[in-house]
């Protein structure tokens, strides 16, 4: 338990002077870079954390379906549980954007990096200028050849509540554009264990589900949503 301990202080410290080092990267080359181009950079160093997560603190990962990830733009609907799949869906398709609270983009070296790779930032508080915002600013950007990244739930869960209700954002952005959702799964909560410096070492089980096509907002919200919740149930 102790060596755990040091192992975890010594992901923190490695993770958070990567950080800054790989932020600064991000927002000089974003000068003469494609975000494109940017956004791979950011892909490199979330892979090496998460491998390195993996050695220090024993949290692998396992995952289904990667398969089903299209080759053109689509909206990920996936549960939230922690920090670990903020960072590691992003690597699933580029260019990505997520759609994240502004609060995130005023955090020093941080916040300024993950504004040049241009995600959708909202105010929880202003509901409906939020959903507007993502349905305009999300349509741009997979007009523009981007997967939108959406957490359903607006916040974080514990993993032992469940999968909570969903916004109706992926499924307004999905049908107006005519793209797919791609549900998403997983139950990374269980082992980096959300606003705490535990980790629990385990293997992090990540289901991605078949496109989902639709007309209807409110339908393809529901499938989406029914299908996460019934292979969540399958990986607990």
């Amino acid at each position: 338990m102790v060596s755990l301990k040091i192992n975890i202080l010594i992901f923190y410290l490695i993770f958070l002077i990567s950080l800054i080092f790989v932020s600064l990267i991000i927002i000089i080359s974003s000068l003469f870079l494609s975000t494109f181009q940017v956004q791979y950079i950011g892909k490199a160093w979330i892979l090496v954390i998460l491998k390195l997560l993996r050695i220090l603190c024993g949290i692998g990962w396992n995952i289904k379906g990667i398969e089903n990830i299209p080759n053109t733009p689509f909206v990920i609907a996936s549960n939230h549980q922690s920090p670990w799949e903020s960072f590691f869906l992003q690597t699933l398709f580029i260019p990505t954007s997520s759609i994240m609270k502004k609060e995130i983009l005023m955090i020093p070296f941080f916040g300024w990096a993950i504004a040049r790779l241009k995600p959708i930032s909202i105010n929880r508080k202003m509901k409906i200028e939020s959903l507007k915002k993502v349905i305009e600013m999300g349509g741009a950007r997979i007009q523009d050849g981007y997967a939108i990244l959406i957490f359903p739930e607006g916040t974080r869960k514990k993993p032992e509540d469940g999968i909570g209700k969903f916004g109706n954002s992926c499924g307004l952005l999905a049908s107006n554009e005519g793209v797919p959702i791609v549900p998403i799964c997983h139950n990374s909560g269980k082992y980096w264990l959300n606003k705490s410096f535990s980790k629990k070492p385990g293997e992090i089980n990540i289901v991605i589900g078949k496109p989902i096509y639709g007309n209807n907002p409110k339908e393809l919200t529901e499938m989406a949503h029914q299908w996460i919740k019934e292979n969540y149930s399958k990986i607990n």
